[in-house]
């Protein structure tokens, strides 16, 4: 079955729910290995990122709720 980035993003916002924070490491890990690779790309830095379709469909789910924390590469409740 072909996942969605809106089935991604509900993901990350029910694990932001439950720990208070996601790290970007462990979603992209989990995303990767459940939603599939399609929904992770290599940005500029060399890293492991999140798909921007992903990222939109998590912001219209916390609504402003949530927000990336630069320094540590995580998601926390605002």
């Amino acid at each position: 079955m072909e996942h969605t980035a809106q089935e991604a993003a509900e993901w990350m916002v029910q694990e932001l729910k439950s720990a208070g924070m996601l790290r970007q490491e462990q979603a992209v890990a989990h995303i990767k290995a459940h939603f599939g690779e399609q929904f992770i790309y290599v940005n500029e830095n060399g890293n492991e990122s999140i798909d921007k379709e992903v990222k939109k469909a998590f912001k219209k789910l916390h609504g402003g709720r949530a927000a990336w924390e630069r320094d540590g590469f995580f998601w926390g409740w605002v």
